[in-house]
Formats: structure tokens, sequence, C-alpha cells
């Protein structure tokens, strides 16, 4: 586990925990910040991030980006339209 600033530019995601205040904390969540989602760090210029999440490009700056932990690795999702066979 990671802080997302360490993130590197290209590579997906999983979001592990979500830390801050309560109000940062919430902040984060409406903006698509959430556990077990992905976010790919599209550019990085100092601490500040420019990121993929869901279907958005949303920029962080270094302060807020820390409080996000994260994991490397293939990110799995099940498709909502999957069918079974």
């Amino acid at each position: 586990m990671m802080p997302l600033t360490c993130a590197r530019t290209g590579e997906p995601v999983r979001i592990v925990k979500v830390g801050g205040l309560e109000e940062t904390h919430k902040h984060l969540e409406e903006m698509g910040f959430v556990p077990d989602s992905e976010v790919v760090v599209v550019s990085k210029v100092s601490d500040n991030l420019i990121l993929k999440v869901r279907d958005s490009r949303v920029a962080l700056d270094g302060a807020l980006a820390k409080k996000i932990m994260v994991e490397e690795g293939e990110y799995h999702t099940e498709s909502i339209f999957a069918t079974a066979h």
C-alpha cells in the first residue's frame, strides 16, 4: 500500500483507503475516490496530479493525493453487462 502520489503514470491502481478528516474524506468520495475503484495517474507536475477516475479527469494537489492509499497490480472488475451462458 502506498499514497497515490507514488503511483506510476499510466498504470492503473486500486484505491484501498481514503483518509483525512470527515469533510475531506467525504469530498474525495464525492469526486469518485472510493475504496476498490480504479485510478490512473495521467500526469504529474511536482506533487500535483491529473487523474482518471471513473470516466472523468480530476486534478488533485499533493496534500489531498497523499490521503488516498492505493495498491498496484492488475485491476479486475466484473462487468454489470456480462451475461451468463
